[in-house]
């Protein structure tokens, strides 16, 4: 087995996971699922992200998605599957990846010998992807690799951050932390995504969020002013390197070279969508 610096994983995901999430930001997803019928923000959301696991439940949804709110997400599924069946909404969601892309990354990018370099890495580091346990990854790795590169990418990329995060939970629920928890105390280390923010699209409220963070509070994990303890930094860490070792395969597999090579290529691609706007303004920090 190969044996790649430490992180090195962690900081090939941190560049492909935020370039797989554009869609979710862009105003083309909405567009696409409007016209399918489903015009409110939540279920394109909801919909959009689940449609690779099939017609199911409130309750596979919210298991498999952690850190929404199981009432949010029953007041939308399975309601939305008879409006729009998860094929049609699959569909719809490529087609604003494809006009997504197109717009943040540009034409010469998407012709580009790297963005299909970088396609080529993604999906050579998916080979080693395993199904069990890993709900959202088994649901995205039945569905067919598109062609065109910046899509092959987009969907490696999905890939890859679908199987992480199942290994993420599994982290987050052997450290003790419920779904409101996990989101108070990412925030709190800084790299998380603001409260306004997740209040607006998880389903929570301002008196779940100031419960969660009583209850880290009582575990010695968070400080009166919201940050995190000693303890509390570490139970992170904890989370992080556990999730680490869960998804070293894919990139284990690819090798120190094709790491490095991928992550490369992912934060220039990055930098440009974000530079083009493809991210609100709003979406990270403590406040």
């Amino acid at each position: 087995m190969t044996t790649l610096p430490p992180r090195a994983g962690r900081r090939c995901h941190n560049a492909l996971n935020p370039f797989h999430s554009t869609v979710y930001f862009s105003p083309d997803l909405g567009k696409e699922l409007g016209e399918l019928g489903i015009d409110d923000a939540h279920a394109v959301y909801l919909a959009a992200r689940s449609a690779a696991l099939g017609a199911v439940g409130a309750g596979t949804v919210t298991a498999a998605f952690y850190n929404f709110s199981h009432e949010l997400v029953a007041r939308h599924v399975p309601a939305v599957w008879s409006v729009a069946a998860p094929g049609a909404v699959l569909g719809a969601r490529l087609r604003a990846v494809d006009s997504t892309l197109r717009r943040v990354l540009g034409e010469e990018t998407l012709a580009s010998a790297e963005l299909a370099e970088a396609a080529g890495l993604a999906l050579r580091a998916t080979e080693a992807c395993t199904r069990h346990a890993r709900p959202l990854y088994a649901a995205h790795a039945d569905l067919p690799v598109p062609e065109q590169p910046h899509l092959a990418y987009w969907h490696a990329a999905t890939l890859l951050r679908e199987h992480r995060g199942d290994a993420h939970l599994a982290a987050l629920l052997t450290a003790g932390l419920d779904p409101v928890e996990a989101l108070v105390s990412h925030t709190a280390t800084g790299k998380g995504m603001a409260p306004g923010w997740i209040l607006a699209t998880r389903g929570w409220s301002r008196d779940d969020w100031e419960a969660a963070a009583g209850r880290l509070r009582g575990r010695g994990l968070m400080n009166a002013e919201g940050g995190l303890t000693e303890s509390g930094t570490a139970l992170r860490a904890e989370v992080e390197e556990a999730t680490d070792e869960m998804d070293s395969a894919p990139y284990e597999h690819l090798g120190a070279s094709g790491v490095e090579r991928l992550t490369e290529l992912g934060r220039g691609f990055l930098f440009t969508a974000a530079s083009a706007g493809a991210f609100p303004g709003e979406l990270t920090g403590k406040g």
